[in-house]
């Protein structure tokens, strides 16, 4: 949050009680209004101010520049077609239009799936338009395993790596371009004996050897921001959207902890240096830019996705503005899509202006914490790395379907 804000605010009391975190945003009606027991702490008239009525309008008066197409063909890495749009092939063609009007050339879809699932994402997205996007396969650790059991899971099966590594190669025939791993592959996933999945555990290695060997990179989600494994309480500065959804709290003896997370990552990262990792969401270090630099130092097979992280990157734009350029071929473009079109223009402002304090989404609520972000203004030989060129490097397909885009 700015200066411009905290002195906007100062003339109200943000109460961060336990009386107004007990009733909270549940007690709107469905148009998104404040319940009439909140009026009490609606600010006016010297009274305090609930945090979930707060509506800061920013007096600020600065350039902006309305940007409503990519400076060059962008490719993005990191999208969830499957989850999203669940095979609706009217919000798919919708999608395109968006695409196609932002120039977004092709999206990588990451729910592929596995075996006949991976078949039926690849035709829902390849009708019509198998020039717009690339699919990743999604390794099925459970199997046919009771979800509440994970001693009946398929992962806990002494043969399941080079089963595994089996289907990554018929997943490769079928189409595939990539292996996508979910947070939940060492988060929350267990084994039989209620220990923690690791994610480094060398029963895996023929898996990420596997991918290596077909060429397939692999796209991992690996925890999540520092604020998730924090206390929700007010020194949480990402409290606000923690309290609207606890089920993004990983903090506690619950969870595995964020570091352990990362260092196990990162170990896969150094056995496997013939294998492309593409670590998702800045990987996960987007607060700690100089951590993440020496990463990438020490890895030269880890490259990083922007996706769901300009909300990071822009409150501290100075210093992403300097990672990006000294590391614009190791960064890939990326939204976590597909988003509203207002969201996608804001990725473009954020990378080609140098506009100040706006937002980094269309939400009325910032779904990634409580501020505004400033532009990096990258030069154009990093927009065109980072928008397409390393994407085409990095990601089978990719670079066929921009030339047949070029070639009309």
């Amino acid at each position: 949050m700015s200066a411009g804000v905290l002195s906007h605010s100062c003339r109200v009391i943000m109460v961060l009680s336990a009386a107004v975190a007990l009733a909270p945003f549940g007690n709107a009606d469905e148009a998104g209004e404040p319940a009439a027991d909140a009026a009490v702490l609606d600010g006016r008239d010297g009274r305090d101010l609930a945090l979930r009525l707060f509506r800061p309008e920013p007096r600020l008066r600065v350039e902006r520049h309305a940007v409503e197409r990519a400076r060059f063909p962008a490719v993005d890495v990191h999208t969830h077609f499957g989850i999203r749009f669940k095979g609706d092939a009217r919000k798919r063609d919708d999608y395109l239009d968006v695409m196609d009007r932002n120039g977004v050339a092709v999206c990588v879809s990451l729910d592929g799936g596995w075996g006949d699932a991976l078949d039926d994402h690849l035709r829902s997205l390849d009708e019509r338009h198998r020039d717009r996007f690339v699919v990743f396969a999604n390794i099925d650790w459970r199997g046919p395993g009771r979800a509440d059991d994970p001693a009946t899971w398929d992962c806990q099966r002494p043969e399941f790596p080079r089963v595994a590594a089996d289907m990554l190669a018929d997943a490769k025939r079928r189409g595939a371009s990539g292996v996508k791993i979910f947070k939940d592959f060492g988060l929350t996933y267990r084994n039989g004996d209620g220990s923690f999945v690791r994610i480094d555990d060398e029963r895996w290695d023929p898996i990420w050897q596997a991918c290596g060997a077909l060429g397939l990179p692999v796209l991992i989600h690996t925890a999540d921001p520092s604020a998730f494994f924090q206390p929700i309480d007010a020194r949480n500065e990402r409290w606000e959207e923690l309290h609207r959804r606890p089920q993004w709290s990983f903090h506690g003896p619950g969870f595995p902890g964020r570091d352990e997370l990362l260092e196990a990552r990162n170990r896969v990262v150094a056995r496997h240096p013939a294998t492309t990792f593409i670590a998702a969401h800045m990987g996960n270090d987007g607060e700690d830019l100089e951590t993440l630099g020496a990463w990438l130092d020490r890895w030269p097979n880890l490259h990083v996705d922007l996706a769901s992280r300009i909300n990071e990157l822009g409150r501290q734009p100075y210093t992403a503005r300097r990672f990006l350029v000294r590391y614009a071929d190791r960064v890939l473009f990326a939204t976590d899509g597909p988003w509203p079109e207002a969201r996608l223009r804001l990725y473009w402002r954020f990378l080609e202006t140098f506009d100040e304090y706006f937002p980094y989404a269309e939400n009325e609520f910032p779904p990634q914490g409580f501020w505004n972000i400033y532009g990096v203004g990258l030069p154009d030989d990093v927009l065109h790395a980072i928008y397409h060129g390393n994407a085409a490097r990095l990601i089978p397909g990719v670079q066929e379907r921009l030339e047949r885009a070029a070639g009309g």
